[in-house]
Parts: structure tokens; C-alpha cells; sequence
């Protein structure tokens, strides 16, 4: 049995509890060095914005966004990473796809590209916001998030043009170490080991599934990194494998980032940073992988 160190057994945290293990977390990088000097360097380029401001204590997180050079009649691609801030290349395989990518899309789609969702995260190295609060399941009105509330605010004015929404994230082992844990003992429910996949995975829409794009992604990474196998139930982390490294959520019913539009084509990238067969390159690789496929298919099939 796995008891984390803040909290009772079976009761969910109140704002102590919270207040306990937000004093436990420490700044180990930088936001502004890692995160805003990329984009700063892509403004010669692109159109960059601050679509909003987080506020924590006295620290505050700028939250910025990166556009292509619209024309009204192109579709939307919408690129998001960093929703959970401790998933690292999810933030920079955002921003290695619009250096070295963003620019052969020109004509043929408007970007629009929010590399680090969650920046106090980032800097903690966590899954949670400031105040114990997942914003990936947290997109919804009303939401108790402010980083998922910033980024619908953003995307509200184009949400109905949106053909393609892909969501960067990653699996690691502190998944089922930290996160897992922290997250049973703040809703005072019992802890159940998952286990963490080996490999690359897709999250497909249970709502609107579309399975040749999950599979043309899932090629087009399989040039980089590997991918997933089911477990012996024939499940990656307790849902059942619908195609070769897919799995299926119902993302807008959960909250779930990657449902917050009405593309047609929708998709959360999942990297394994831990394996031994993949190194922090090929995870950034990855994810620039999927996205150049993902936006590839959209156009193809639009």
C-alpha cells in the first residue's frame, strides 16, 4: 500500500493539505529562460501574443501564444503543450515544430501554437497548478483552472475552425511514483497501481473517433521512437487498445484539453521519456513528428 505523506487515509484535502504540499514544491527551471527567450526568438517569424497572465503569490507567468500569418479562408491547426508543465517535450517539441516546420505550412493553414500551458508547473516540474489542480481536467466552463480558463478564452473566437487539434503530452515513471499517489490521497480514495507503458501512444476521441489519423501519426513516429505495446490485458494504463498504440477517451466529457474544439481531427500524443530506448532529442522529435503528420493527414483528407 502506497501512502503519501500529506493527508489522511480516505478523506480529501482541504485548503491545508493543499497549502502542505504546495510548500514541498521547489522551482528547478526556468520559464523564462527555457520557455520565453524561444519564443522571443521566433517574434522575427511569427506573431507572437500574451493571451494572459497567471498569478501566483508574486510570481506571474506571462501566457503566450505563436501564430503563422492568417488568411480567413485557411483551416486552424491548433498545437498545445505543457498543459501538465512537468511533461518536457510536450513545451519543446511545441517549439522545435514551429522553428524548424511552422514556416512550409504557410498558405496552407493558420497555426496557432501554445507551447507551455501551465508555466508554474513547468517550473516545478509538476503536474498540478499552484493550487493542486489538474488543469487537463479542467476545460470546462467555470473552470477551477486558470491556465485551462486562459487557453479557452484563447481559442473561443476560432473553436468552430479548428480542423485539427493536437494536444503534446508525455507518460513518466514518476506518473505512478509522485502523481498518482498525490492524486488518491487528495481525493481520499484508495491507490491503484497502473503501471507505466514502454513507448509512444495516442489518445483518440471515444466521442468521434477517427483511427486512419491515429494510425498515420502513429507511423510517421515510429520513424523516431517506439511504440507502446498493450499490456498482457490488451490495455495501455487501464483503457483497452483499440489499434496499434491508440487508446480511446471521452475528451470533452473529461475535461481533457484536446476536446475543446469540434475539429475533426483530434489527439493527445503521449512520449515515454523514462524508457531506456529513447533520449530527450528523440522525445522532442517525436512530438515534432506527430504534429507534421497530424497537420499532414488534416490537409490531405480535408
Amino acid at each position: 500500500m502506497n501512502t503519501y505523506p500529506i493527508g489522511t487515509p480516505n478523506t480529501p484535502w482541504g485548503e491545508a493539505e493543499r497549502a502542505a504540499w504546495r510548500a514541498l514544491q521547489r522551482r528547478q527551471r526556468s520559464y523564462q529562460t527555457e520557455v520565453l527567450t524561444v519564443i522571443e526568438r521566433l517574434r522575427s517569424r511569427f506573431e507572437v501574443q500574451s493571451y494572459d497572465e497567471l498569478n501566483y503569490g508574486d510570481e506571474r507567468f506571462p501566457l503566450m501564444a505563436i501564430r503563422n500569418h492568417w488568411q480567413h479562408d485557411l483551416p486552424v491547426v491548433l498545437v498545445t503543450g505543457g498543459v501538465h508543465g512537468y511533461e518536457t517535450s510536450g513545451v519543446h517539441g511545441a517549439l522545435q515544430f514551429v522553428e524548424q516546420h511552422a514556416g512550409r505550412y504557410a498558405g496552407r493553414v493558420n497555426l496557432l501554437v501554445a507551447p507551455c500551458v501551465s508555466p508554474w508547473a513547468y517550473e516545478r516540474i509538476h503536474r498540478w497548478n499552484a493550487n493542486a489542480v489538474d488543469p487537463n481536467r479542467s476545460f470546462r466552463e467555470n473552470s477551477p483552472a486558470a491556465e485551462s480558463a486562459a487557453l479557452l478564452q484563447l481559442v473561443a473566437p476560432v473553436r468552430e475552425q479548428v480542423l485539427l487539434h493536437i494536444d503534446l503530452h508525455e507518460t513518466t515513471d514518476t506518473d505512478e511514483s509522485e502523481f498518482r499517489p498525490a492524486l488518491a490521497a487528495r481525493d481520499g480514495k484508495p491507490y491503484e497501481p497502473c503501471g507505466i507503458p514502454d513507448g509512444f501512444y495516442l489518445v483518440d476521441d471515444s466521442e468521434q473517433p477517427q483511427p486512419e489519423f491515429q494510425q498515420a501519426v502513429i507511423k510517421a513516429v515510429e520513424e523516431v521512437t517506439h511504440i507502446a505495446p498493450a499490456d498482457d490485458k490488451g490495455e495501455i494504463i487501464g483503457s483497452p487498445v483499440v489499434a496499434r498504440g491508440v487508446i480511446e477517451y471521452p475528451l470533452t466529457k473529461l475535461g481533457l484539453c484536446a476536446g475543446i474544439t469540434n475539429a475533426r481531427y483530434k489527439t493527445t500524443t503521449e512520449v515515454y521519456p523514462d524508457s531506456p530506448r529513447a533520449t530527450p532529442e528523440q522525445c522532442n522529435a517525436a512530438q515534432v513528428a506527430a504534429v507534421c503528420a497530424a497537420i499532414d493527414y488534416a490537409l490531405a483528407h480535408d
